[in-house]
């Protein structure tokens, strides 16, 4: 009796087992459906908030850039142009890639009360995207007259969104998600 429970525990183990492995197979070989588009997309929205920080992160269907702001979340413009320029100068920045996605954050990277820098474009340009499938490279084009801009070296010009997200705390991001392939 005792060796039937056994093997009985056994084998619905394995069964488990099985099931779990063909399901998580199934869900790592679906393809990543995107619906998003290519064209630009604005959010109005002024805040007094700082640009603070940027990062990146690669996932699975999608290369991440998040610009995280020291206070409530503010808009954005973000759409692919022929060329990236600095603010205030108009000077060129070149970027690898087959095309350039410009994000604009409508806040400052510098306190508006002191003027003094939130963000240092060096920390920005020397972002390591290596090993990513779409972004290819990324820069700091300026912060001027409450704006600040950072230009993305992308694959080719493809699928992406955009979108905001409140907190931690007082401070807020905004997320842009450029996809592997359409």
């Amino acid at each position: 009796m005792r060796r039937s429970i056994i093997t009985f525990a056994v084998v619905v183990a394995l069964l488990c087992g099985a099931v779990a492995g063909k399901a998580a197979a199934a869900t790592a070989d679906q393809p990543c459906s995107v619906v998003w588009g290519s064209l630009a997309k604005s959010s109005p929205v002024a805040q007094r908030s700082a640009v603070i920080g940027v990062r990146v992160g690669r996932h699975r269907c999608y290369d991440r850039v998040v610009i995280d702001l020291s206070g409530p979340v503010s808009g954005y413009r973000v759409q692919y142009v022929g060329a990236l320029t600095e603010d205030g100068s108009g000077r060129p920045v070149t970027l690898a890639g087959g095309a350039i996605l410009q994000i604009v954050a409508l806040a400052p990277a510098y306190d508006i009360d002191s003027g003094k820098p939130t963000l240092a474009g060096s920390a920005v340009d020397a972002t390591n995207v290596t090993g990513f499938a779409t972004v290819r490279d990324i820069a700091f084009a300026g912060s001027f007259e409450g704006l600040t801009t950072i230009g993305l070296g992308v694959r080719a010009r493809l699928p992406f969104r955009v979108f905001t997200l409140q907190g931690p705390g007082a401070t807020s991001r905004i997320v842009v998600d450029v996809a592997h392939r359409w």
